[in-house]
């Protein structure tokens, strides 16, 4: 068979395929040919899947994910799956896991979260193990509080450690008074606050005095803020958006939100999904330059791809339909870049100086340019939204200048590429702050086939002189030793019910616990 025989000669799978594609294979390509081909592939593979599932190792395979967001969970069910000798032990520095979908998913998009009954059935497993309230890993960062574990504590009894902690902290800007001014916070802030996450919730939130807002990013995360705060107030409370945000949210004054980017309308990172979901929204007038648009679109003509088409056909809907004099507003601003927060005498934000770009390069790589002029927009409050950032932890090689783990196929390698054997990474932590819970679920299904490929054949893991780990039970008897208390996913199944109760008391999904004290208080 043609693959076959490549693949054999050291080829890609690329490249046989491209291969098969050039005129003297088109001219001796028959069905009769193909049908026999897909059967002697189909022949060899099942060959070559029966030698390596004789080849499996039978001894367990002790696996401790540090995480429990879609980056564990997708990772823990692909390898509990396909290894059926594997256990695996969760590690979540929170009483509550699920990560990025109960803290950075919207409240008004529960279809999203409706991944968390898949991440319940991973824990139904025999072989999985939730080990809540428990940090792993003291980050590098100055001044980091002292994790309950290090990996020193765990790496011993394990065949194999899979970092899923993701990103945790944002992206400044860099300019003056971003970080002193009253009103001016990370938008991940906002987000943890809002939805809940207990490190969040000393944010100063005040939207009583505010009229405009700014968001800087034109992400996902960017249109989720502007979609709180203009959103009326009766639809969120039909969410888990919690009480202490609905609370602040009945005495809002905002009514525009001016959503900034530093460079053109082809160049922005939200979804169609988000953008309709805000040129949905009652009352509310969508202002952009349409002239601006036009040309964008005129100038990349027929390289556009259909994705990015379709969006712009929304943008372009939304300016012709959008209703004049509403009482709030939105707008996208393009070819913006921050350059400076002022205040008043009382330290309160009051706009923001923005200076004026100009596009250029190719279609596949437009880069914003200074032209130099500058501009004022007034505002009450401005949301930092350009993304997120993974911190390293002691012990574990971190790229500082990409925020991520330094990894091949989701194997952790140190700053000369070296494998180090036995570690992985999966999510944001591998990737970077990128894509939906989709695009973390594929990457997550990569990283554990690489685990398990490793596993199966034979590659160098964790204690390969260890024949046998025990995984959780010393790690468990450790914790207890120094008077530690964990949470088990029985554990937060009781915490979960207490929050849809208190949740059900005012027609709401759930009300969420914010404090690590109040969830463990359940669980007492």
């Amino acid at each position: 068979m043609i693959r076959l025989s490549l693949l054999a000669r050291g080829q890609s799978l690329g490249q046989a395929r491209c291969s098969i594609a050039t005129p003297s294979t088109r001219r001796t390509f028959t069905p009769s040919l193909f049908n026999n081909n897909i059967r002697s592939f189909s022949t060899a593979w099942t060959l070559r899947n029966e030698a390596k599932e004789s080849a499996t190792p039978t001894k367990p395979f002790k696996v401790a994910v540090i995480g429990s967001g879609p980056g564990g969970f997708y990772a823990a069910h692909r390898i509990l799956k396909h290894v059926p000798q594997s256990s695996i032990d969760m590690f979540e520095a929170l009483p509550v896991p699920h990560g990025l979908v109960r803290f950075g998913v919207a409240p008004d998009h529960p279809e999203v979260k409706n991944v968390m009954h898949t991440f319940d059935e991973v824990a139904e497993n025999p072989n999985f193990t939730f080990i809540g309230n428990t940090s792993v890993g003291t980050y590098v960062t100055p001044g980091s509080e002292k994790a309950d574990l290090e990996i020193s504590d765990i790496r011993p009894h394990y065949d194999a450690i899979l970092l899923a902690y993701g990103a945790h902290e944002d992206r400044l800007l860099g300019v003056p008074n971003e970080q002193t001014l009253k009103g001016v916070m990370a938008a991940r802030s906002f987000v943890g606050f809002y939805n809940g996450l207990p490190c969040e919730q000393d944010l100063q939130v005040d939207l009583s005095k505010a009229d405009t807002a700014v968001v800087i990013g034109q992400g996902n995360v960017a249109l989720d803020v502007a979609r709180i705060l203009l959103t009326p107030l009766e639809e969120l409370k039909k969410t888990d958006l919690t009480e202490r945000m609905i609370k602040i949210l009945e005495k809002s004054r905002v009514k525009h939100v001016h959503v900034v980017g530093r460079r053109g309308p082809l160049e922005v990172a939200f979804t169609a999904k988000e953008l309709r979901e805000m040129l949905q929204l009652p009352e509310t007038t969508f202002y952009m330059d349409q002239e601006l648009l036009a040309s964008e679109m005129e100038r990349a003509g027929k390289t556009l791809e259909r994705p990015r088409k379709r969006l712009m056909g929304l943008l372009e809907k939304g300016i012709k339909e959008s209703k004049p004099d509403q009482p709030k507003s939105w707008s996208l601003h393009f070819l913006r870049s921050p350059l400076g927060f002022s205040g008043d005498n009382d330290n309160q934000l009051k706009a923001i100086e923005l200076g004026i770009n100009r596009l250029e390069g190719e279609n596949s790589n437009r880069k914003a340019v200074a032209t130099g002029e500058k501009e004022t927009l007034p505002c009450d409050l401005a949301f930092r939204s350009i993304g997120y950032k993974s911190v390293g932890i002691q012990g574990i090689p971190f790229d500082d200048r990409k925020g991520v783990v330094p990894n091949m196929d989701g194997k952790v390698v140190d700053a000369e590429q070296n494998i180090v054997p036995g570690f992985y990474a999966s999510g944001w932590l591998k990737r970077g702050p990128i894509g939906v819970i989709a695009t973390t679920m594929a990457d997550a299904y990569q990283t554990a086939d690489t685990i398990i490929a490793d596993w199966t054949s034979g590659q160098p893991m964790l204690n390969n002189d260890v024949s046998s780990k025990q995984g959780g039970k010393p790690v468990l008897d450790l914790l207890k030793t120094k008077g530690h208390k964990t949470v088990s996913y029985q554990d937060w199944k009781k915490i979960e019910q207490k929050e849809f109760e208190l949740g059900a008391k005012v027609g709401k999904p759930r009300e969420k616990f914010l404090t690590v004290e109040e969830m463990l208080k359940v669980v007492d």
